[in-house]
């Protein structure tokens, strides 16, 4: 699954974008810097997300929307077409993204 899907399904079971969600964990404090397991507690108890889909919520939280180049047009299980992230919501997401 690219790292996109993991945000698409996100929004599929929390009902909010990626951009939501990072405001949300702007207003409890959380951003740069902050360790992984108090937004993993939060996402969990509050939206029932699974680790993997709250790290990947735990990324764009503390790192921004830019991944790891090497992830870009790879052939293995995490590839996205981008180096960075669309956290405005499937539905708005242009095409090709």
């Amino acid at each position: 699954m690219s790292f996109q899907a993991y945000l698409d399904a996100v929004e599929t079971k929390t009902g909010l974008t990626p951009r939501q969600l990072v405001e949300q964990a702007g207003e409890r404090g959380f951003g740069p810097g902050t360790r992984a397991t108090p937004i993993i507690e939060w996402l969990r108890d509050e939206y029932g997300l699974g680790r993997g889909h709250a790290m990947a919520i735990v990324h764009v939280v503390t790192k921004g929307e830019h991944i790891n180049p090497k992830h870009v047009g790879s052939d293995g299980s995490h590839a996205d077409a981008s180096d960075r992230l669309w956290l405005d919501g499937k539905a708005t997401k242009p095409d090709g993204w």
